[in-house]
């Protein structure tokens, strides 16, 4: 936990913000795999962990909006508890590692919300992710779950993503400590990419580095050869001589503030001449990107400025044809370019995505496009000082797509669906970096990780 005066001080941020009545917050419970004793690894709520620090099962909390008052509920542990998961300190000590004087067993937190209710008090709620924890919360408020949303409090939810947006020094180190062990993962991952490895192999040592320095991943690891999928969890491919391996993959640091990195390496070491032209293009779109990035730039436009790259280098290739600047405003390039420039990080990995992507990504000033690609750009409103978000263009060849596109012979004046085919098998490449807004510019987190041609093939075959 960081000092108490850090989680009373949000509590308080919270209050100035967002008025009326009490907010309640459940902690996470633990949760079964295949049979109630056998649980899935535990991992608290983030909006908790931000407001009361404690990473354990059983607890929740309420914080007063009138008044400078919270509780925190839960049970100490009995004998049993002892004898199976060790002693923990008391609820009353978590509560003053919280900065919170007062606590109640969790039994009576039901009462006291009905006694709230009764005396007509608001209760606030944010958006409930688990199942667990929609019927925990409808049993206190006394409704069924899909009543839930008269509950939820978007008022608390804008404070919330305005408050856990901006990242002050104690959390950047937490995202440094993350990076620093995100690069342990992916130079392994390189010392490993040699043909005759399973990508199984290569996941598995790499999660194993996240555990052994204290954190967990911060997402199951996005491993493979077939980098034309971009979330591909399947890790059953043997490498082979020719492929590349696209390694998406991060850890938490052991307060849960979590890493995002992606590299993309040639099985064997050495870039093909095809590769590493579109290497270079996707690297060019990051490097160029990231040094645009300060305060006061929208996101939005930074995509589009790697969108432009990618677009030119393509046409270079003779894979794009036309006047690339409306070939990115009509939106020809996301056949190769699927997804948004990156999103926010902190205690998520997606930061505070449980609260709506829109209300973290977006604001009055700029809403999401319905254009295939840009509408899924998690991150488009103006930076501000103390964000962190990830920068992490691509490119991709994605059959099914190509295929349906040239079908409709759609951007066929910007696209040459003829020269696409030689790439047919190619796969695809990213490359992903996390970045912190500085008062005037950036800073790149953690220990650089190698990144240009050079830099990869000099690792990989020393």
């Amino acid at each position: 936990m960081f000092e108490k005066q850090v989680y009373t001080y949000r509590r308080e941020k919270l209050r100035q913000n967002c008025k009326g009545g009490i907010l309640i917050l459940p902690g996470n419970n633990e949760s079964s795999m295949n049979y109630s004793a056998n649980t899935y690894h535990f991992r608290q709520d983030s909006n908790f962990l931000y407001f009361f620090g404690i990473d354990k099962p059983g607890l929740a909390g309420i914080i007063d909006l009138d008044e400078n008052h919270d509780i925190l509920y839960g049970n100490d542990p009995d004998m049993d508890d002892i004898i199976w998961i060790g002693e923990r300190p008391s609820l009353a000590e978590f509560a003053s590692r919280a900065g919170i004087d007062q606590t109640k067993p969790l039994a009576t937190l039901n009462s006291d919300v009905q006694n709230a209710l009764k005396k007509g008090r608001k209760i606030s709620i944010l958006p409930p992710y688990r199942c667990q924890q929609m019927v925990f919360i409808a049993d206190l408020l006394n409704v069924q779950t899909n009543e839930l949303k008269n509950y939820i409090s978007e008022e608390c939810i804008m404070a919330i993503v305005s408050l856990r947006e901006i990242k002050d020094d104690s959390e950047i180190k937490q995202i440094d400590y993350a990076v620093d062990i995100a690069y342990k993962m992916h130079t392994t991952m390189m010392r490993m990419s040699f043909p005759g490895t399973w990508e199984r192999e290569i996941a598995g040592t790499i999660e194993g580095i996240a555990l052994s320095h204290g954190g967990s991943l911060s997402f199951p690891v996005i491993l493979s050869i077939d980098g034309q999928t971009l979330h591909n969890h399947y890790h059953g491919n043997l490498l082979v001589e020719g492929k590349m391996v696209v390694t998406d993959a991060g850890c938490e640091s052991p307060l849960h503030y979590a890493s995002d990195i992606t590299r993309t390496v040639p099985v064997g070491g050495k870039f093909s001449s095809k590769q590493k032209d579109i290497y270079e293009i996707v690297l060019a779109a990051n490097l160029d990107t990231i040094e645009k990035i300060k305060p006061e730039v929208y996101n939005k436009d930074l995509h589009f400025n790697a969108a432009r790259i990618i677009s030119e280098g393509l046409k270079d290739l003779g894979l794009m044809q036309g006047d690339m600047e409306e070939a990115v405003l009509k939106g020809a390039h996301a056949l190769f370019f699927p997804h948004g420039i990156g999103h926010m990080l902190g205690l998520d990995v997606h930061d505070m995505e449980s609260l709506g992507e829109d209300h973290v990504g977006y604001d009055e000033t700029i809403s999401r496009s319905s254009q295939f690609g840009t509408s899924f750009l998690r991150l488009a409103k103006k930076l501000k000082t103390g964000f962190v978000l990830t920068i992490e263009p691509g490119i991709y060849f994605i059959p099914a797509l190509i295929d349906m596109w040239r079908r409709d012979k759609k951007f066929s004046e910007f696209i040459n669906y003829n020269k696409i085919e030689s790439y047919r098998n190619f796969g695809g490449i990213r490359i992903e970096d996390d970045v912190m807004v500085t008062q005037s510019s950036y800073r790149v987190l953690g220990k650089p990780i190698p990144k240009t041609v050079d830099e990869i093939e000099r690792y990989m075959t020393a």
